[in-house]
């Protein structure tokens, strides 16, 4: 795949344009075409009828300075290479091992860190039939089957992660809607395995297996109604956060088994889930093709993003450019996501259901004494990335601006105010108060009326016109706030702006006027969120079960719309993305962030390396004709 070739060289505005780099405030991402990995023969791959290409990475602490492999599935196939990244070009001639499989597909895959050397690796492979393999490539080892006559769970594996701080626990979700915990040194029931119920709640039930001997699977969560799309553990492993194809995002306690908290998607079901490298913030895409921020402190929705055009796939936040700066001139607070952060200690004697393994002690706890409101004052910047089915990559900024809108910023720093509208800001009931429309943005004395934005990390002046969005095409809003589809008695969404000396454009928050309630909500959805698949049938069947409303979790899709589950868009701020662009042709299946770059891959199963600014390094300097001709915009 010649991506490069692809794209339009001086500056194309033409749609289907594959950009080959873009610009962030930190700089240029740049695409390396040399560390492009693939199937051998470099033929993209027909993916019609096939799993979602799917990427994972191990560092097997390597002396010679080469510790990374990848893993990555196309079709039937699976391959693992010793991944080289920025530093030298991709050699698809020498995998360290290739399986092709009959009568099945490898949906997902995951490696064990703890374990991992250069001489062995454990990777555990889900397929299309609801097996699960433990594979070591290095050594060319199939060690276990498990599920192997698919006694437990027929459905196929959507996700496969091993158990933060344990070298023999994984945990696994099926189509079904069902979890499992497995331990690598136990065998599988020899027949149907029989369940008691341990504990039960609002769209989930916790069973064990009864089995005389300690037999697979462990325990198993049913979690919703549908799919299990995706899980992911919180830094610390105390927590799953479960996304599903009913729409509900429902956060678990990995030990306790009791439901920590739920949310629910604007529209359709929930694909993909991650946790902020400090445990405090959930982002889940979907079916709605928006991003939405849950907090797990709050347990309420805080914001939401709308860029994408179609489903969102793959949501991930990056550590390397997630930072807490105290205004005093404290170092920043880096969170790598890596395991370094795992500390071989003990868990307590008095936790639940621990299983022997060994707890982590996540960055959450360095966050948590310095990012309270009686605490030191401090900056605090997330990033995080989505990919989707509209073949684009969104990068978005989560500050804290959005995070906590009526707290007073530091005297430290310059900041700017920006007409509020109606926000959710109890954790158990929606505000339904209408600001004053005429109110002064600069007044500060009311508290909740008048959230504040600030630039983290940056000294910035007030009076200019905050821009919609960082990359996007569409121009600045006019003077007032008004847009042209806006109602013109409608209080401006932005009326200040923040201008940052020698940085780039900020991602924007967005703000609707409650009077908009006022307006038909079919109207008012397609001006400003439009949701791009999202017909108008389903749009007015929507609005017609949206009339009654319940807060509870067990309501329909409707019934929640307008709750603290799922808020309704001029509730929250709506984020734009600082990044929206176009970088394949095919869906995009994967969106991982290392150190030195990010990688991504879509579905005709070519793995890309997006180099980090100032990360080019040697590979650049050994082809300078061969850089990548794409666009930065």
């Amino acid at each position: 795949m010649q991506i490069s070739k692809m794209a339009v060289e001086g500056g194309g505005k033409e749609m289907n344009e594959i950009k080959t780099q873009f610009t962030t405030r930190e700089g240029v991402y740049k695409l390396l075409t040399h560390s492009e990995y693939s199937r051998p023969n470099r033929v993209p791959f027909n993916s019609q009828g096939s799993n979602p290409v799917k990427v994972s990475f191990v560092n097997v602490n390597d002396q010679s300075g080469n510790g990374d492999r990848i893993c990555f599935n196309v079709g039937r196939e699976l391959y693992f290479y010793i991944y080289k990244g920025v530093r030298k070009a991709a050699d698809l001639s020498k995998p360290i091992d290739k399986r092709i499989y009959k009568g099945t597909q490898p949906t997902c895959h995951d490696f064990n860190p703890l374990s991992a050397t250069a001489e062995s690796v454990s990777l555990l492979v889900g397929f299309s039939a609801g097996q699960v393999q433990l594979i070591d490539p290095i050594k060319k080892e199939t060690s276990k089957l498990f599920n192997e006559e698919r006694l437990i769970d027929k459905s196929r594996v959507t996700c496969v992660r091993w158990v933060p701080g344990s070298e023999s626990l994984f945990l696994v979700s099926h189509a079904s809607g069902s979890l499992y915990l497995y331990n690598v040194e136990h065998s599988c029931v020899s027949a149907p395995p029989h369940y008691q119920l341990l504990r039960q709640g609002d769209g989930f039930a916790v069973h064990t297996c009864k089995s005389k001997q300690a037999r697979n699977p462990l325990r198993r969560w049913t979690v919703g109604q549908g799919t299990l799309n995706e899980f992911a553990f919180s830094p610390d492993g105390r927590h799953v956060a479960c996304a599903s194809q009913d729409g509900y995002l429902r956060v678990l306690g990995f030990d306790s088994g009791e439901l920590h908290g739920a949310m629910k998607s604007y529209f359709g079901g929930l694909l993909c889930v991650c946790w902020s490298p400090d445990g405090r913030y959930v982002v889940a895409g979907g079916e709605d093709d928006l991003v939405t921020v849950w907090s797990f402190g709050e347990r309420r929705v805080i914001a939401r993003g709308h860029g994408h055009k179609s489903w969102v796939s793959v949501v991930a936040f990056d550590p390397c450019t997630t930072t807490i700066v105290g205004v005093d001139g404290d170092a920043p607070a880096e969170f790598s996501g890596s395991d370094d952060d795992f500390q071989e200690t003990p868990a307590p004697a008095a936790a639940a259901a621990d299983f022997g393994r060994e707890r982590a002690n996540s960055a959450q706890s360095r966050l948590s004494k310095c990012n309270s409101t009686d605490g030191c004052a401090m900056s605090v910047s997330y990033r995080f990335g989505s990919v989707g089915q509209d073949t684009q990559l969104c990068l978005w900024d989560l500050t804290e601006d959005i995070l906590f809108p009526h707290l007073p910023l530091s005297r430290t720093r310059t900041h700017t105010n920006v007409m509020n509208a109606t926000t959710t800001t109890n954790a158990t009931t929606t505000t339904n108060a209408t600001p004053n429309a005429n109110s002064t943005a600069g007044t500060n004395g009311g508290g909740d009326k008048t959230p504040v934005l600030s630039h983290p990390q940056t000294n910035c002046l007030s009076g200019g016109s905050l821009p919609r969005s960082n990359s996007l095409p569409h121009s600045t809003a006019p003077p007032g706030g008004s847009t042209p589809n806006s109602h013109p008695k409608a209080s401006s969404i932005m009326e200040s702006a923040l201008i940052a000396t020698g940085v780039h454009k900020f991602a924007t928050l967005t703000l609707a006027h409650d009077s908009r309630k006022e307006r038909h909500h079919e109207k008012e959805h397609r001006r400003n969120h439009s949701v791009g698949y999202v017909g108008s049938k389903s749009n007015d069947k929507l609005n017609q079960l949206s009339g009654s409303r319940s807060a509870t979790g067990s309501a329909g899709p409707g019934r929640t719309l307008g709750t603290t589950l799922c808020p309704h868009m001029e509730e929250v701020p709506v984020l734009e993305p600082l990044v929206c662009k176009k970088i394949a042709h095919e869906r995009l299946t994967v969106l991982i962030f290392l150190d030195d770059c990010l990688v991504t891959a879509c579905q005709e199963g070519f793995i890309c390396t997006w180099a980090r600014p100032g990360k080019v390094g040697l590979l650049s300097s050994q082809n300078p004709g061969s850089s990548p001709s794409g666009t930065v915009v």
